[in-house]
């Protein structure tokens, strides 16, 4: 390498490192505080543990004094462990579920899976049940001194009781029974008890058994498919059948009200006529009554007219009407001598003119 090159290096090398130097000033400074950091977080992993707020916290003492699984439960929070002296253990909270199916996409997430049950029915036949076991970890102490800790209340716990256990109640049942809903409720609900008395003095409450799906082999499963299909067409029928004969019954009460309601009608209508009738017996009836008071009356004024006139004065009337005739004439021409003669001045000779009195003054 020439003198001119080798110049070049140099500096080079000089600039770099300079560059290197102002560029981070606090390098070293930054590697110990990774390194503080680092060695904190592995004391926090070491020393703290954190139960979820669904879990339970069950602690054991290795050495010091109360050595053992410590009967106090421990809810959700960070809690010291020194290593080699203490441990603990967490336990899930919640509802639990364990699935027994043999199509796994159908299972509950986050939930154990294990093979669909394996059952023989009371008449022969075998058919696999899918089953949900939902259950819960009623007293952690239990379960972890009994069972074990991790996931030993799955493995040890319920896994083994549950199979057996629903073989001998769904087992009662025979292939068609385990079609009827209620019967076969009956019995989850008897595999539920059963569960229940084995697993509560180990911590382990179930609280519900249900199964979700059955299928017996594809031959007996159409056998009994068309024997179902048999059994409904019939009840189908007999359905249908006591439908017409409701039916029947219906149209026959119809009827019978129709009729009832017609004849209750024409009794209205002939109530009505009636009454008018004897409304307008009863009208015409007043109505002549009240004529014959009329002409009663009438007749009455006309005799009582006619006594009157007979009376005394009926004479002088007589005259006065007459003398209204007068008012009209103005000439008059009559004899007003001899026997028969006029003489309008004379009122007796008029009134004994119309024969009203006769012989002079009464």
């Amino acid at each position: 390498m020439d003198e001119p090159q080798k110049t070049m290096s140099l500096r080079f090398e000089e600039l770099k490192s300079r560059y290197t130097i102002s560029r981070f000033p606090y390098a070293g400074k930054i590697k110990i505080a990774i390194a503080i950091l680092a060695a904190l977080i592995v004391l926090y992993e070491l020393c703290f543990v954190y139960v979820e707020p669904d879990e339970f916290g069950i602690k054991v003492v290795r050495l010091g004094p109360n050595r053992g699984v410590q009967k106090e439960v421990y809810g959700s929070g960070l809690y010291l462990v020194i290593p080699g002296m203490h441990e603990m253990h967490r336990l899930p909270m919640g509802v639990q579920a364990l699935e027994l199916t043999d199509t796994p996409q159908t299972a509950a997430l986050f939930s154990r899976r294990e093979k669909a049950a394996h059952i023989q029915t009371s008449d022969g036949f075998f058919v696999s049940v899918d089953v949900s076991i939902l259950y819960r970890l009623a007293d952690p102490y239990l379960v972890f001194t009994m069972i074990g800790p991790g996931n030993l209340y799955e493995d040890n716990g319920i896994i083994p009781k549950a199979e057996p256990i629903l073989k001998a109640t769904l087992g009662e049942l025979t292939t068609e029974e385990f079609y009827n809903s209620p019967l076969r409720v009956n019995r989850t609900n008897a595999a539920r008890e059963i569960l229940n008395r084995e697993l509560n003095p180990k911590g382990i409450k179930v609280e519900q058994v249900m199964v979700r799906y059955f299928k017996y082999s594809n031959e007996i499963q159409k056998n009994i498919e068309e024997k179902k299909l048999k059994d409904q067409l019939v009840f189908k029928n007999q359905a249908e059948a006591r439908a017409a004969a409701e039916e029947a019954v219906i149209k026959k009460i119809t009827q019978e009200g129709e009729a009832t309601v017609a004849v209750k009608m024409e009794e209205g209508q002939a109530y009505v006529t009636r009454k008018r009738a004897e409304k307008d017996l009863y009208v015409r009836k007043k109505k002549a009554e009240a004529n014959l008071l009329v002409r009663v009356a009438e007749a009455e004024r006309v005799k009582l007219k006619n006594e009157a006139m007979e009376g005394e004065g009926a004479e002088r009337m007589v005259g006065l009407k007459m003398a209204d005739v007068y008012k009209g004439l103005h000439t008059i021409i009559l004899p007003s001598d001899g026997k028969d003669g006029v003489n309008p001045l004379s009122f007796e000779k008029t009134l004994n003119l119309f024969d009203i009195r006769k012989g002079g003054a009464q």
